[in-house]
């Protein structure tokens, strides 16, 4: 694919000015400018609300984590029910 390059952008350029004026140019640019900030500040809050909404599920998750691998470790010892006491009886402590 043909990449542009100077002649073409002046011919492009050409015939911007010839369609809307010399006059309007400025006025064309700066309206541009003006949304392309404005996206800009938009996808800036987007990412942050999605970060913000991310912090509190990522502590939740880590909460929750943490307190069901001490619920593992006490379910390990207590399978049967009887604790530290049935763990005493199979390895031959009475």
């Amino acid at each position: 694919m043909p990449t542009l390059g100077g002649p073409e952008l002046l011919l492009i350029l050409a015939v911007v000015v010839l369609l809307f004026g010399a006059k309007k140019l400025p006025e064309l640019a700066r309206g541009m400018g003006q949304g392309i900030k404005e996206f800009k500040k938009a996808t800036r809050e987007v990412i942050e609300d999605d970060e913000e909404d991310e912090k509190p599920k990522a502590s939740a998750k880590s909460k929750s984590k943490a307190g069901a691998d001490d619920d593992d470790d006490d379910a390990d010892n207590d399978e049967d029910g009887e604790g530290a006491e049935s763990s005493k009886e199979t390895a031959g402590v009475a």
